[in-house]
């Protein structure tokens, strides 16, 4: 790691951290490598030495990369710093196998006592202690004592490391419940729908909703660079304003151009809505660049607005093949698997990206964060306002549909179909 990705590193939080846990790493490595040449005065001035060159955090960073105590380091660095006299440096020394016995081998239940309180196999059991709290060191120390153990958290925290193998660790998404037999085979069949719409060079879009916002001075997620001791002032609870409302932002993604359309709605996030963003992307940037088009391809979630059981989606989309005159084929991703939408990660994170840390103060401060949305890769967007009000709850009679002109695939046709334009004669 160079001097300038160190330095950079104190500005960087996350760089600053990764940079920190490689030079632990390191020390731990070179501490295992010389531990049994050195004695106990030995490793604590290798230690200090250690901290010193180490630089800001340098005397705890040391410690916890080799499990000594912040205590012996300072002492360390006192004494290559002349701050203690002789003698007191030579009492210092101890004999091999002095110092105080660890409390685990003196009580040889602690050890039990402490992996009761906090193994996982214990959660729901309406005898655990820690059932409905959190298992931080304080709390399993109060618990402890109850059963006549006096024991610190430093002491409970290393008891946890070394000797049960425990460490903090956060949830992790690992679970997706129940998925369809055929998930996999839906991908397959869309991936190659995209590659056939690309080599006859038709349009390939990705749709979905965002999270709505609130509008208003409200906190948003993120940092972003203010004068030091001035951050912008925001509301101290997220109650929506009811003057100024959410923002719904509706994406359209050119999946084959690496271009996007936003529709920011005011109202619902209806069938409606979606198909109007759609139409507002066509009209404005689609048409402009397939000029020879006659076929669309959209990929959508499964649920939702744009979702394969609304038949309100079926009848708009109807609507906006017979107005463009194009053949539109819609391919759904199969249940729980929206965050594989390419609009998720190729537009929506890079819009979030661009307006952090700041309040959405009005509906055309969203608008324009979003259409000044950019990346190194070329990733260009138009954005818009959508005043209309869209009605929610309506229903499609049978009649209705028996007059769209809809083609179900033979390969799960719920999920896969093409609405075709009708014309005068149809």
């Amino acid at each position: 790691m160079s001097e300038e990705e160190w330095k950079g590193g104190r500005k960087d939080s996350r760089l600053y951290k990764r940079v920190r846990a490689e030079k632990q790493k390191s020390l731990a490595g070179h501490y295992e490598r010389i531990r049994a040449f050195l004695d106990e005065r030995g490793r604590r001035l290798w230690a200090a030495n250690e901290a010193l060159r180490f630089g800001r955090g340098g005397m705890r960073a040391v410690a916890e990369a080799l499990g000594m105590s912040q205590m012996t380091i300072i002492t360390g660095v006192k004494e290559l710093k002349g701050d203690l006299r002789t003698d007191e440096m030579e009492r210092r020394q101890r004999r091999f196998g002095g110092g105080r016995k660890a409390l685990a081998s003196k009580h040889p239940g602690l050890v039990l006592a402490i992996e009761s309180i906090v193994d996982a196999s214990t959660r729901g059991d309406p005898m655990a202690p820690l059932k409905w709290t959190s298992k931080s060191l304080e709390n399993i120390r109060e618990e402890l004592g109850k059963s006549g153990y006096k024991v610190s958290a430093t002491t409970i925290g290393k008891i946890l490391r070394e000797q049960l193998e425990y460490s903090l660790q956060g949830l992790k998404k690992t679970r997706e419940g129940s998925s369809h037999e055929d998930r996999n085979a839906q991908f397959e069949y869309l991936n190659c729908k995209c590659r056939e719409f690309h080599e006859r060079h038709q349009p390939v879009i990705s749709v979905d909703t965002k999270k709505k916002e609130l509008v208003g001075d409200f906190k948003n997620g993120g940092r972003e660079w203010q004068p030091k001791g001035q951050p912008e002032k925001v509301r101290g609870h997220d109650f929506e304003d009811k003057e100024l409302g959410k923002a719904i932002p509706y994406g359209v993604y050119d999946i084959g151009k690496n271009q996007g359309w936003v529709s920011v709605g005011i109202d619902h996030d209806t069938a409606q809505f979606a198909v109007q963003s759609i139409g507002s992307w066509w009209r404005q940037m689609g048409q402009q660049t397939y000029p020879g088009a006659t076929e669309l391809l959209i990929t959508a979630d499964a649920g939702g607005s744009n979702g394969y059981r609304p038949r309100l989606w079926k009848r708009e989309l109807q609507r906006l093949a017979d107005e463009t005159e194009l053949s539109i084929t819609v391919c759904h991703l199969p249940p729980g698997t929206s965050k594989w939408n390419k609009i998720e990660h190729r537009m929506f994170c890079h819009i979030t990206q661009n307006w952090r840390g700041r309040p959405l103060v009005s509906l055309d401060t969203i608008v324009n964060l979003i259409a000044d949305t950019r990346t190194n890769k070329g990733l260009a967007i138009q954005s818009a306002l959508d005043e209309n009000t869209y009605e929610k709850g309506i229903k499609i009679s049978d009649e209705e549909m028996a007059l769209l002109r809809i083609t179900r695939d033979k390969f799960h046709g719920e999920w896969n179909y093409s609405i075709h334009p009708r014309t005068a004669t149809t």
